[in-house]
């Protein structure tokens, strides 16, 4: 908002917290009135008693009123997730297929790619968002411009449930990452020094998906638990963290806890390795 306001624009927020109907929206417009901007609340919920109107009603409102109808999607989810149990996450092609003039989104996050902002959208619009002078200020650069090509392209061939990290880590199952955990715990066993005071063991729990995507939506995993004899669980994780490569775990109930399914297979090496080093300290 605080952008949108530099701009020279004259926001008016609609509806209440939790309930936000179309007849706000129409109730809002009027003779200046030249965007109607609605914003998905992707790192954020509002439960109990809450309304907000379908995004067809807004885009016939729109035309009604002749006014441009923006969305922010915040995540940029280009793929249905909800086979992985996340079912409020709407995609881009969705919203422009309803008719939403512009839609922006993350190029990271659920994307997968590099840190950018996107504006996808109808043409003519889009014409003269480029036209303006600031467009040339505020464009990525070239090399962001090419690891989003080459993100972008893994979804025209279809390979983006298999290459792209996050999708990958989505789609992983309890039992996957039981079996994953088990035989990691097997290789480590093997190269831990035998006089070591660390204890490991397996337990279900939770991922949440961070990053600014789909809030208060758990997906069931196995946890890999570290506890030591001599090493409280802060400092444990304080040792990793400041290990040459940082491995990043979390604390639950003074539990240390490491999820497979935010390691990539590649990164279990060094994984392995930092643990060895914890044994030996």
């Amino acid at each position: 908002p605080d952008v949108m306001k530099k701009s020279g624009a004259t926001l008016r927020e609609v509806g209440t917290t939790n309930r936000t109907r179309l007849s706000d929206y129409e109730s809002a417009i009027n003779e200046n009135t030249k965007v109607i901007l609605r914003v998905h609340p992707s790192n954020y919920r509002i439960v109990g008693f809450t309304e907000k109107p379908e995004l067809s009603g807004l885009v016939k409102l729109a035309e009604k009123y002749n006014v441009i109808l923006v969305e922010d999607l915040g995540s940029g989810c280009l793929v249905d997730i909800s086979s992985c149990g996340i079912k409020d996450e709407p995609t881009a092609q969705a919203s422009i297929a309803t008719g939403v003039h512009v839609v922006t989104f993350s190029g990271d996050k659920m994307l997968g790619g590099p840190q950018a902002g996107i504006i996808a959208g109808q043409k003519g619009y889009l014409a003269r968002i480029r036209r303006n002078p600031l467009m040339r200020a505020l464009r990525v650069d070239k090399l962001s411009y090419a690891a989003l090509s080459e993100t972008l392209k893994l979804y025209r061939i279809g390979r983006a449930w298999q290459e792209i990290p996050i999708l990958r880590a989505l789609q992983a199952t309890e039992k996957d990452l039981l079996t994953r955990s088990q035989n990691f715990l097997k290789r480590l066993k093997r190269r831990l020094p035998t006089d070591h005071s660390l204890k490991f063991s397996l337990r279900s729990g939770c991922s949440v998906m961070g990053g600014g995507s789909a809030p208060e939506t758990p997906l069931p995993t196995t946890l890999i638990v570290i506890k030591s004899v001599e090493l409280s669980a802060n400092q444990m994780e304080n040792k990793l963290r400041n290990n040459s490569l940082p491995i990043i775990a979390r604390i639950e109930q003074d539990d240390l806890l490491i999820d497979l399914r935010s390691v990539l297979p590649d990164d279990e090496e060094p994984l392995l390795k930092a643990f060895v080093d914890l044994a030996k300290n």
